[in-house]
């Protein structure tokens, strides 16, 4: 598309820095060409100090990638994990939100921007964190309250897993079980755009730097974002020069 057919794009995101491996060098593509690339995050940190430090790294995040807004849902981050904590005062923690309540905000947002397309997640939210499944079920009423397109980000599930097996055999330590990435992202055959971002690899590489508490932390993001920092640019762009999706049916 050229900049007179220029668009409007919504990225749908569970969690800062989300928006960086799986969209971010679609989100970069599409800014270059002219189109409008609005973020929008579902939840933060509860704590409130944290919340601002990351939501001044997503804010860094999205000036490198070259979005004109970012917006915020207002939940609280889910965690990771098999305990889901108490909510904290005054907020509700994101998969704890209602559907049609969070789908009726993100609904709002999309008529602001006369939003195009909105981006979200497959249905299994990727490698399944609760946060990421909810994006995927609050993306999807929301399209329905709009009539917004929709394309879920995800990967081909077959690399994935055989990427997992391989670190596996040579003792790589992993913190997630076998089944969860043999189970994770899409079946290639369920994938319908496939979008080449290998000119946009600096950028999505300084985009994810710009999370730098998430980078330096001791969390499960941490060690991996520190490793794909590491990689030479031709390297990354290897790896990270092509984003999927899967064109969502409408609910």
């Amino acid at each position: 598309m050229s900049p007179a057919t220029a668009r409007t794009v919504v990225a749908f995101h569970a969690h800062a820095d989300d928006e960086v491996l799986l969209t971010g060098g679609t989100l970069a593509r599409l800014a270059a060409e002219g189109h409008r690339v609005v973020i929008v995050v579902a939840s933060d940190s509860a704590d409130e100090d944290t919340a601002r430090v990351r939501a001044a790294e997503l804010r860094a995040s999205a000036r490198i990638l070259g979005a004109a807004r970012v917006a915020h849902l207002g939940y609280a981050d889910s965690g990771h994990g098999p305990l889901l904590f108490a909510d904290p005062p005054g907020r509700t923690r994101f998969v704890r939100a209602a559907v049609g309540e969070a789908a009726a905000g993100l609904a709002t947002l999309l008529r602001e921007e006369r939003a195009d397309l909105l981006l979200s997640y497959d249905p299994r939210g990727g490698y399944g964190h609760r946060d990421h499944v909810h994006v995927h079920h609050v993306g999807l009423h929301a399209a329905a309250f709009t009539g917004v397109r929709v394309l879920e980000a995800t990967m081909p599930r077959e690399p994935v897993a055989r990427a997992y097996d391989a670190l596996t055999a040579l003792r790589v330590p992993l913190r997630y079980d076998r089944e969860i990435f043999h189970g994770a992202y899409s079946p290639r055959a369920e994938i319908t755009h496939r979008v080449d971002v290998r000119a946009f690899a600096a950028r999505k590489r300084a985009a994810l730097a710009a999370h730098e508490s998430q980078v330096g932390g001791g969390g499960r993001a941490g060690p991996l974002f520190r490793g794909l920092l590491r990689l030479s640019l031709p390297v990354f762009a290897l790896l990270f020069g092509r984003e999927w999706y899967v064109e969502a049916r409408p609910v």
